[in-house]
């Protein structure tokens, strides 16, 4: 059926064009909705933006949304990245000191270019530049007047926060409401985020509709869960589960050395066979095999079956879940994989003076969640 489907929106439609929705749509948690990115696409010109706190060191679960920034710059889709820096202020990101988030926004303009990620394509724009026309704020009281107390409370989530915490202060409220406006403002055709950021675009669909203004397309990436996920909790939801800066010994930073690599991964969740919630299965899938070609090399005793290369995800997935491949083994592989993966990161950072002062300011920052 789905088969079907997919055909119909294809129909008449050149390869070029498939090969570009495909690329769009690889490795990500759903699109809201494929019919509409479809349309985008087929009348170019389409802009795009994902809003991001500058909010401390950025952990390789960012790799999966910033890698989609470039499948969407590739297809033809002009990005925007938001410094969603007095949304991090709000959040109470970096102690609150909007200096500090200024810097850390800095910073992840170099961590996008020594991924390359930014081939001078993408566009920055800074939230002042949003809340210093009266015309935004216009936009964030009308959709403040379109929504509900318990809906703006409901959507607290995608602050990375529980829904208890909307009442830490009054500011907490406002942040929905801006993220919303900001798609208005900005006159966006996709929207980019973690599958956390759902809610707010669902409300700005819904809004889109109620009023008669340009309904965005949502395109979702899946979080990477935590080295350490607490799954032995009475009440785990999304928060807890996702990789968090705030908890360093459970996340991999795109700068750690491999030796430090090495260790996180050494001592992450990663039972015998079990593949589900399992977080190096979870990198295997969204960070190492998300890219085209990749190849796992794992080195083995020969008593143990010899080195082996694993071709594709499907097969590391039989090959764990049968036990055929140990947990150790597969550790070791891609701690390795990962240094390798991240080593243009490492060596941006040595030689680039600029971004070597912005790390070490970033790494002696008071982390908050």
């Amino acid at each position: 059926m789905r088969g079907d489907i997919r055909r119909g929106l294809f129909r008449g439609r050149t390869m070029e064009f498939e090969e570009k929705v495909k690329k769009v749509t690889r490795n990500t948690a759903e699109v809201v909705v494929l019919s509409e990115l479809v349309e985008v696409l087929r009348r170019g010109e389409a802009r795009g933006y994902i809003g991001v706190e500058p909010s401390g060191l950025f952990h390789i679960g960012w790799l999966i949304w910033a890698r989609k920034v470039r499948d969407l710059s590739d297809v033809g889709i002009k990005m925007k990245i938001l410094e969603a820096t007095w949304h991090a202020w709000i959040n109470d990101k970096l102690g609150g000191y909007l200096e500090m988030i200024h810097k850390c926004a800095k910073y992840i303009e170099h961590v996008l270019k020594s991924l390359g990620i930014d081939k001078g394509d993408i566009e920055y724009v800074k939230a002042e530049e949003l809340i210093s026309d009266p015309e935004y704020w216009r936009i964030v009281v009308t959709v403040a007047k379109n929504l509900s107390l318990a809906r703006v409370r409901r959507a607290i989530t995608i602050m990375g926060r529980k829904e208890s915490e909307g009442i830490l202060d009054f500011s907490k409220l406002i942040y929905p409401c801006m993220q919303v406006a900001d798609i208005f403002y900005m006159d966006l055709d996709v929207c980019l985020g973690g599958t956390d950021q759902r809610k707010a675009h669902m409300l700005a669909r819904e809004i889109a509709e109620k009023k008669k203004w340009k309904k965005p397309v949502a395109v979702h990436t899946p979080l990477l869960i935590s080295l350490r996920p607490p799954l032995g909790a009475e009440e785990v939801d999304e928060v807890d589960l996702k990789m968090s800066k705030s908890k360093p010994e459970t996340c991999i930073f795109v700068h750690d050395t491999p030796d430090d690599i090495a260790k996180k991964v050494e001592y992450a969740y990663c039972p015998m066979k079990v593949v589900e919630m399992n977080p190096i299965i979870e990198i295997c899938k969204h960070i190492l095999f998300a890219q085209n070609g990749f190849k796992l090399y794992v080195e083995r005793e020969e008593k143990h079956g010899g080195d082996i290369y694993i071709e594709s995800f499907d097969e590391l997935v039989q090959l764990y879940s049968k036990g055929e491949l140990h947990p150790q083994d597969l550790k070791r592989a891609v701690a390795k994989a990962l240094s390798e993966i991240l080593e243009p990161v490492r060596r941006y950072f040595e030689v680039n003076r600029e971004a070597k002062e912005l790390l070490r300011t970033m790494s002696n920052a008071t982390i908050t969640r």
